[in-house]
């Protein structure tokens, strides 16, 4: 692997991962959710789910998993929840000011998106082989952390899509940069890019031991794929969905645009290689 694709976790990263103890328990909120595999019951969106105490604690937080609730144990808000919480709506909850629930939980969609954004453009800028276009990701990331800050009227006049469209933008010549200098190192890697290709279904797909090195994942669906000992190495994986994919072993060492949502919904183990700003789920098998 090249040393250009090393990435450290830094005080921005750390900022984009969410801080319960500092938020009104937005997406126990806000959010909607079907009975399903991840879900015990139906819940409204704005409705408090039941589970919900009135210190903003869950009632069943370390029995979710065995309680039905596996959903709520692979959401993250990348910091969206405390941001709203305390900067946005100045530490006043929904309950002691329901006349602005309503713009706080809408408030709260937004701001997530564009901490997600955060997300990806602060990995951006900490990867050597984007060096050319770092001036740009720089800028767009400023940008973004403005819209952070703005009143809750303001935010919910953002246009998301338009916005979301211009730094995805900025997100390609990244991952092409980077897998491209991937590719000059690591001349095996250089078949992945036919072989499999941005948003691939990969449903169930038997690829244990594979080598997708280098390879343009965004969007793929990876649903209960069998990714055991397969090789993800500066693989582009934004928005790949890995609901009980099998990881067990695979190495993402490098993977660009991981997430911790990604990860969480995956099934993985003590050999599992992830890059050193994600964190290793509780409920991974060791």
């Amino acid at each position: 692997m090249s040393q250009n694709q090393g990435i450290t976790i830094d005080k921005k990263h750390h900022s984009l991962q969410a801080d319960c103890e500092n938020c009104f328990a937005l997406c126990c909120v806000a959010l909607p959710f079907a009975a399903s595999a991840d879900f015990a019951i139906d819940k409204e969106g704005g409705k408090p789910c039941p589970n919900l105490q009135e210190d903003f604690r869950c009632s069943i937080h370390k029995n979710l998993r065995q309680k039905g609730f596996q959903g709520c144990t692979v959401f993250d808000c990348f910091g969206a929840g405390q941001k709203i919480s305390q900067v946005t709506f100045n530490g006043k909850d929904w309950r002691e000011a329901p006349e602005s629930a309503k713009q706080m939980y809408d408030a709260f969609s937004i701001m997530r998106q564009l901490h997600e954004m955060l997300w990806y453009l602060n990995e951006a800028l900490s990867l050597k082989a984007a060096n050319s276009i770092h001036k740009e990701i720089k800028l767009a990331l400023e940008e973004t952390e403005r819209l952070t800050y703005l009143s809750p009227e303001s935010i919910l006049e953002i246009d998301l899509i338009a916005y979301r469209s211009n730094i995805n933008e900025l997100l390609l010549k990244t991952s092409e940069l980077v897998r491209s200098d991937f590719r000059r190192q690591d001349k095996k890697s250089r078949g992945n890019q036919k072989k499999y290709s941005r948003g691939a279904d990969l449903i169930g797909a038997k690829l244990k031991g594979a080598d997708l090195s280098g390879a343009n994942l965004r969007g793929a669906y990876m649903i209960a794929a069998d990714l055991r000992n397969a090789d993800m190495r500066v693989a582009d994986l934004i928005g790949a969905d890995f609901r009980d994919a099998d990881i067990r072993g695979a190495d993402l060492t490098g993977s660009i645009f991981l997430t911790q949502v990604q990860i969480n919904a995956a099934k993985g183990d003590a050999a599992t290689k992830l890059p050193p700003i994600l964190i290793r789920p509780g409920h991974w098998s060791i």
